[in-house]
């Protein structure tokens, strides 16, 4: 059987960000499970202006539909801005419809909170995409999982939490995809 691709969104595109810290960590950690081919779609990688911005130069906008299209499912990584998720990522979600339709998600989620806001706005948004989201939810907090706040030093058990977190993931991704 054909491995599932799953693409390892990073959330965010703010100058010092910490999603390519988290996704990198993501990324080693699902690795390691050799269940799937995992990629990490880091959007600020695209060129994606607002959507329906006048004169927006939205020429990532192909790219982006191909690279997600082409995933059986995602890791969010999803940073709490203002108790929810970056206008970036929101603004990636909306750009793209069927793409997204019927596959699963997990959320990682960092912030004082360990971004348990965001992580919670966002599962509304992949409801209407026909994303189904997982239960598991690694939750990284400023305070006990990164040094100085911006240096990731993630607690065993939040490894533990990604494979707990795949682990629904996986399957999920692998019915859905019957459907598609």
């Amino acid at each position: 059987m054909e491995k599932l691709n799953i693409g390892i969104i990073l959330g965010s595109t703010r100058e010092g960000r910490l999603s390519p810290q988290v996704g990198n960590w993501v990324k080693q950690v699902a690795y390691q499970r050799g269940d799937a081919n995992y990629t990490i779609l880091d959007i600020a990688d695209y060129k994606l202006p607002l959507l329906g911005e006048k004169d927006g130069d939205a020429s990532g906008a192909a790219a982006w539909s191909k690279d997600v299209a082409v995933q059986d499912g995602f890791v969010f990584i999803v940073q709490e801005y203002n108790h929810s998720i970056a206008a970036s990522l929101k603004n990636a979600l909306d750009y793209l419809r069927v793409e997204w339709n019927n596959k699963a998600a997990g959320i990682v989620s960092y912030g004082s909170v360990g971004g348990a806001r965001a992580a919670e706005h966002l599962r509304g948004i992949l409801g209407e995409l026909l994303i189904a989201d997982v239960r598991v939810h690694p939750a990284l907090s400023l305070f006990t999982d990164f040094e100085n706040g911006s240096n990731l030093k993630a607690a065993a058990v939040q490894e533990t939490s990604v494979n707990q977190m795949l682990d629904q993931v996986i399957p999920w991704a692998t019915a859905l995809k019957t459907i598609r």
